[in-house]
């Protein structure tokens, strides 16, 4: 161990431990806005400098390793000063230049600029503000760019580099002309982004943020000649009390469909009555292709971000994926068909909104070839921003149920949002329909976890083992697509594109206490929580998915199941390639 002094307190460290990680030990804050703990360190914006006794120059804490006896001082006048000077030249190139603009941000209740200039305490202002004014980038269906909001931190560009392995952020100029841009300033739309959003939770200013669809449900809300329903995705139950002032993982089903009642919705329904479906149509897909031994492996489709990068970068592989909808749009398909026919209303008076963990979502509801199944889509963020307008704080509410008709699901529908989840779930069922009995163990621990990647062997039948993979980030989707092409055999493999999966969506609550990890493990946790407590744990035993198929389906991968809830791709290639 390494022993040193940061501000008068003695700490010991492991070898190889920066100053900041060693003073967030003895809990000493030092303000940072370029670090952040799932990326490498980037030392850009230097306002973690700090004081080492004996040397001339100030050190970056994010990446200066602790030394046997140092003795550090992180807020002496030195360091004060010149912090404070270093964030009035931040701050210059941030967007202040209205009065109100922290008002409409979209960080205002979680922006780590204000936390920063409050931990400084910054009591001057000296540059003024940059006058120049970018056009806002709003050519994405998800994800909208101001770039005079963007201080230079370089965590959009890491995020998507490092994390997602999709790079489509770049610095053009240099000096004080330095921006963040992408691809020959295209946009967002234009390029080979996922709409994964990532880069959204780690911006520390309001300089990205989702395509907003909030306005658009009030006015659906407000015409008495619309039919409006919501569905709710799995993770957004155990994140939307984090926008409440809750821990993460809080767990708040029954609060949140009494508030989205209190928003004025005609019905709240659940998605999870349709990841039950999914596990029907993919699971029948999977077993005849598996028996047939037809383009093998399967891949999952449930993920829109997953669904655009192998559109983008794996083409040649689309084939592999299950031709299965989403089970936000196989919502949306059953809601317009079988729910309009069921309560006597046009499709065209009936209004799908969802309420989604992931801004990919935003741009599935509107690819061409299924754009007809949703109509709006709020992310959790979004969601808790519209109770907040009107006085609603959903944790403070009695819970209620869901709506019955599609409101219904099993604990397998539950765990879709965890990164192994949908593998899970469909075992649970494949199993039953191989072998006509039901796996005792369901269970199945070999892809649960945050590892990047993880394999298991599955026992089915004396002739059958199942190899499955999982894969969750964009990067690890990309290694995982190289063991495929190099020959590697697997039967099953879900992709999800975000880390951890959908219970870290680029539109959950952004947290600035914890770390991603902490973040991830407490809502992972809930999910498998909440499907330990259901007495249905197999989506194929759920009672409103078998009669959907009795009085409108008929059976899972019929020709009438195949023509609304499935789907098919489009080969996009890389731009510039």
């Amino acid at each position: 161990m390494i022993e040193l002094t940061i501000d008068n307190k003695k700490v010991a460290v492991e070898p190889n431990t920066t100053l900041l990680e060693a003073a967030n030990e003895i809990n000493v804050n030092i303000p940072t806005l370029c670090f952040a703990d799932d990326l490498t360190v980037y030392g850009g914006c230097r306002l973690c400098v700090v004081e080492v006794e004996g040397e001339n120059r100030l050190r970056p804490a994010c990446n200066t390793r602790a030394r046997q006896g140092m003795v550090v001082k992180t807020h002496s006048p030195r360091v004060r000063e010149v912090r404070e000077t270093l964030f009035e030249l931040i701050i210059a190139s941030h967007d202040i230049s209205c009065e109100l603009n922290c008002l409409t941000c979209s960080r205002k209740s979680s922006c780590q600029l204000k936390d920063v200039a409050e931990d400084i305490d910054v009591s001057r202002m000296r540059l003024e503000p940059g006058d120049e004014e970018e056009e806002y980038d709003r050519s994405s269906h998800s994800i909208v760019r101001e770039p005079n909001k963007c201080i230079t931190c370089a965590r959009c560009i890491r995020k998507c580099e490092e994390i997602q392995g999709v790079g489509v952020f770049a610095k053009a100029s240099r000096g004080p002309e330095t921006r963040v841009t992408t691809f020959k300033d295209k946009g967002m739309g234009n390029v080979e982004c996922t709409n994964c959003g990532q880069c959204v939770v780690s911006c520390p200013t309001g300089a990205l943020h989702e395509v907003y669809h909030m306005e658009k449900v009030w006015d659906a809300l407000y015409d008495e000649d619309k039919h409006v329903i919501v569905q709710t995705a799995p993770s957004v139950r155990v994140a939307i009390a984090e926008a409440f002032g809750e821990e993460p993982g809080t767990i708040a089903t029954g609060q949140m469909v009494a508030a989205l009642r209190r928003l004025g919705f005609d019905r709240v329904f659940d998605t999870n009555f349709t990841a039950d479906l999914t596990i029907m149509e993919e699971g029948t897909e999977v077993v005849d292709r598996v028996v047939n031994n037809d383009r093998l492996p399967v891949l999952t489709s449930c993920s829109p971000g997953w669904i655009k990068f192998i559109e983008h970068f794996y083409p040649e592989h689309l084939e592999n994926l299950s031709s299965a909808k989403s089970p936000q749009q196989m919502f949306g398909a059953v809601a317009k068909n079988y729910y309009a026919e069921k309560i006597g209303i046009s499709p065209d008076d009936l209004v799908v909104v969802s309420i989604m963990p992931c801004t990919a979502k935003k741009f599935e509801a509107r690819r061409p070839e299924m754009s007809d199944d949703v109509d709006y889509v709020l992310t959790t963020r979004e969601a808790a921003r519209m109770l907040k307008s009107v006085g609603v704080n959903a944790c403070d509410l009695e819970p209620e149920d869901y709506d019955e008709m599609l409101g219904v699901s099993s604990g397998a529908g539950d765990i879709f949002g965890a990164s192994g989840g949908v593998m899970e779930a469909a075992i649970r069922t494949a199993y039953n329909l191989i072998t006509g009995e039901e796996l005792e163990e369901i269970e199945i621990t070999p892809v649960r976890g945050l590892q990047g990647l993880k394999t298991a062997s599955i026992p089915v039948t004396e002739d059958l083992t199942l190899r499955v993979g999982i894969a969750h980030g964009l990067n690890n989707a990309k290694k995982m697509m190289e063991k495929i092409k190099a020959g590697e055999e697997f039967h099953f493999v879900e992709f999800m594109a975000c880390p951890g999966g959908c219970i870290s969506g680029g539109g959950q609550p952004i947290n600035t206490e914890l770390t991603w990890q902490e973040v991830r493990e407490r809502r992972i946790a809930s999910l498998y929580e909440i499907d330990e407590n259901k007495e249905m744990r197999r989506s194929h035993l759920n009672p409103k998915i078998k009669k959907l198929y009795e009085e409108y389906l008929e059976e899972p991968g019929s020709a009438k199941a195949h023509k609304l809830l499935h789907t098919d791709y489009t080969v996009r290639g890389v731009p510039g390639a």
